[in-house]
Parts: C-alpha cells; sequence; structure tokens
C-alpha cells in the first residue's frame, strides 16, 4: 500500500472545513474547504414556486459553477458562451436532487430555496463538497426562517452528505484529489443521508470495468467518510447556533 500524493492513508479525508455564516446577505451560506477545493455554498428564500409544484409544498434547487481560475487553466464563463455547460447543468441537478432528499416539502410550504454552489479552488470533488456544504447553507436558511416565525417546524428531515471513492494504481481510495482522480481507474460519487442510505451513487469504469464486490467495496469506503462529513456538519450548525 504505497503513500498517496498528500500523504494520506487510503481511508482518509483531505482536511475538512466548514464555515458558516460567511454571507451577510444570504439567508444561509457557508464555504466549506476539502483540501484544496473550496466552495462558497448560499441558500436564498424566495416566496414563489416554480409551476411544477403541487398547491401547499415548497421546492429546492440548486445552481453551481466555476469561477474562471478555480481551475490550473482559466476557463469561460457560462454567460460568456450563452448556455451553461453540460458538465455544470449535471452536476446542479445532482446537488438539487440530494439536497430535495432531506426536506419536507410540505413543512417548507409555498417558498423555494436556491442554493448556489460557486467553487472558488477546485481540486478534484467539487460535486461532492458542494453537496455537503449545500446541505449546511440549506439548514441554516431553514433554521432562519424557523427563527423569523415563517415555519411551524423545521423543514429539515435528514441530513445529507457526499464523498468520492475510486481505484488508482489498483488500490481503493477514499476522497480523490485532482491527481487521483484523473489517472483513477475507477471512480465513484456517492451520496448518502444520516441513516446510512444511498441518495445518489454515480459509478464509471474509467479505465477499465468493475466487479460488484469492488462497487461494494467503494460504497462501504464512502459511507465511513460520510460519518465522518456529516460529524463536521453538525458541528458547523452548532457553532453557527451559538454565534
Amino acid at each position: 500500500m504505497g503513500s498517496r500524493i498528500d500523504g494520506r492513508g487510503p481511508e482518509e479525508l483531505r482536511p475538512v472545513e466548514i464555515l458558516p455564516g460567511v454571507n451577510k446577505f444570504a439567508e444561509g451560506s457557508c464555504l466549506i474547504r476539502c483540501g484544496n477545493t473550496h466552495v462558497l455554498c448560499t441558500a436564498s428564500v424566495e416566496d414563489r414556486t416554480p409551476p411544477h409544484v403541487a398547491e401547499g409544498h415548497g421546492w429546492v434547487t440548486a445552481e453551481y459553477s466555476m469561477l474562471p481560475r478555480a481551475n490550473r487553466e482559466r476557463s469561460r464563463r457560462d454567460i460568456s458562451k450563452l448556455k451553461l455547460s453540460p458538465r455544470s447543468a449535471e452536476i446542479q441537478r445532482l446537488i438539487g436532487r440530494s439536497l430535495r432528499a432531506c426536506v419536507d416539502m410540505e413543512a417548507l410550504g409555498e417558498r423555494s430555496i436556491t442554493v448556489d454552489c460557486d467553487v472558488l479552488q477546485g481540486d478534484g470533488g467539487t460535486r461532492t463538497a458542494s453537496v455537503t456544504g449545500g446541505f449546511v447553507a440549506l439548514a441554516l436558511a431553514c433554521r432562519k426562517l424557523m427563527a423569523e416565525g415563517k415555519l411551524e417546524k423545521d423543514p429539515i428531515v435528514g441530513q445529507t452528505a457526499a464523498v468520492s471513492a475510486g481505484i488508482v494504481g489498483e488500490e481503493t481510495l477514499l476522497d480523490l484529489c485532482y491527481e487521483e482522480d484523473s489517472s483513477a481507474q475507477v471512480d465513484l460519487n456517492c451520496v448518502m443521508d444520516d441513516q446510512g442510505r444511498l441518495i445518489e451513487l454515480q459509478g464509471t469504469g474509467e479505465g477499465r470495468p468493475f466487479t460488484i464486490e469492488e462497487q461494494r467495496a467503494l460504497v462501504d469506503l464512502c459511507a465511513k467518510g460520510i460519518e465522518r462529513l456529516q460529524a463536521i456538519q453538525r458541528a458547523a450548525l452548532g457553532e453557527e447556533a451559538q454565534a
């Protein structure tokens, strides 16, 4: 078992920090740092819902983007291309689905919460960091609505976090950084709730097919990482309550 590029063990997360309340205007916000991946997550509340939402119910959605110099080379903003990139569209749908899994839409009432996830710096795992940080921003927005007397009960009914795992050089690793992700034979992103149930699983044989047994090993590894991430989320929410 060789040492990883950043010196971690195979089952170690990168250093994770969640700083709540970093945006004074948003109803909920946080900055999440997972190693060298940094994502700003803000949750904004509107007293309206999309046409497809049932009467008396709310809605949670997400938007995702990377700043032009979040990566090693500058990328063009989506607005300059006059359309959302397919990658950004796919990731923001994933974030939205993941966050809706932990919300009672009837308890939320006829309002929408949009969680914006803006990648300030990307070094692998930007979508999983966005889900993990996005949950904290969402929970803080709902907490603010409760404090203002706009909700009778907290619509947050679970906890959502996400992490990646992969097979790199035939070794199973948790929480891939960019160099590991770009050379992985197998790459898997996993979203779970606080009961250990799967919300979303995205697995790809980048360099070779993988077996059901390998998938199970990767999911088990992700479950361990997500349990640790959820403890960090709870600590961040506790710190905000005391601020």
